[in-house]
């Protein structure tokens, strides 16, 4: 780990060598290439040097302890040292971590789809209070939302909804919601008071790019049709709604939430290539099945992952076991420290597998 430090430390020296360079400096895209990889390199080099410089201070005062015999100056040192130690562990942690394999998809933009689950009308209204989370929670982060394909019940319930999140980091954070999100409470549709659990199920993909999977136009077939609104009636008096059909994997996609036939299709064809992606990463997946272990949960949609509870006022995340007391908030989209949680405990499981041996 040390060697592979030193190296990183060195290339990063280097780096800032080149970006002073008058010449590199000239040649504007190399120059933001090699800015880039400075910056990924930054905080990583900056806590090697602070964990040398308190191994350092470490040492030294260890030497203290030996030379001297004053009992007072030894009881400072002690401490001091007993400090350092503590302040060197915690920033190999960090180092450790900091060197942990991330994501390639990590930065990407997400395409989510919300479906209702058990529960009818109540499970379509769950469905819409997640949508609304998730929302407030992309325009906390200054993310931008686009609706591809709606479906709502006659009181304003989501039978499926399928938008892209627009945003840096997006799939980092949103990736931890795929599964199933389970509801109870008394329904605004019940008159008795009594308590009903839905459930509504969450699909996280990161957005691909055409560098990603590559389409052959021949595999598509392209249906257009009327836009349709609550109930089924008409919205549109033009065949601007767009069904695209991929043929050799069966995958459809329908897209007519813009009144332009070209827009749906442009929206469709993002949404269709990220399946596509999803469908391909989860064949590989099931190659190594042992790399899922490496995940909080399965990552899959049928796992039960977390449950909102109306009358304590709570939400528990049951793959790490944690519980928030603020629902409101949390339905409002203060999302963070969960997310957080998650992000923490997958860190540890990998560490804890990369120091036993174990990939993934």
């Amino acid at each position: 780990m040390f060697d592979k430090l030193g190296f990183m430390e060195d290339r990063y020296e280097e780096l800032s060598q080149l970006l002073a360079d008058p010449d590199v400096i000239s040649r504007q895209e190399e120059w933001q290439r090699l800015v880039r990889e400075h910056a990924s390199l930054e905080e990583i080099v900056v806590r090697y040097r602070q964990y040398r410089k308190t191994e350092k201070e470490e040492e030294d005062t260890e030497e203290l302890l030996h030379s001297t015999h004053d009992r007072e100056l030894r009881a400072i040192a002690e401490q001091e040292k007993k400090d350092l130690k503590e302040k060197a562990d915690a920033l190999l942690h960090e180092i450790k971590l900091l060197l942990l394999p991330r994501d390639p998809m990590d930065e990407k933009n997400v395409v989510m789809e919300i479906r209702s689950g058990a529960g009818g009308e109540e499970a379509a209204l769950f469905g819409a209070v997640l949508f609304r989370m998730y929302s407030r929670y992309a325009e906390r982060k200054g993310w931008k939302i686009v609706v591809t394909s709606a479906s709502y019940t006659d009181i304003g319930g989501v039978k499926e909804l399928i938008y892209i999140v627009e945003g840096k980091g997006a799939y980092s954070r949103l990736k931890y919601e795929s599964g199933v999100h389970r509801v109870q409470r008394v329904p605004v549709t019940e008159s008795g008071g009594r308590i009903h659990t839905s459930t509504a199920t969450v699909a996280v993909l990161p957005e691909a790019e055409e560098v990603d999977v590559e389409i052959n136009p021949n595999d598509l077939r392209i249906d257009v049709y009327r836009s349709t609104g609550h109930g089924g009636q008409s919205v549109n008096t033009t065949d601007s709604a767009v069904r695209v059909t991929h043929i050799p994997t069966g995958v459809v996609v329908t897209c007519q939430d813009e009144k332009s036939q070209l827009k749906n299709k442009e929206k469709a064809i993002r949404v269709l290539r990220s399946r596509l992606l999803d469908q391909a990463t989860q064949e590989k997946e099931s190659e190594y099945a042992q790399n899922r272990r490496s995940q909080i949960g399965t990552g899959d949609r049928s796992e039960r992952i977390r449950t909102y509870n109306y009358s304590q006022g709570r939400v528990t995340d049951h793959r790490i076991g944690r519980t928030i007391h603020q629902l409101d908030d949390f339905l409002d989209g203060d999302l963070d420290e969960m997310l957080d949680a998650l992000i923490s405990a997958e860190q540890t499981k990998k560490l804890k597998n990369l120091e036993t041996g174990r990939h993934g």
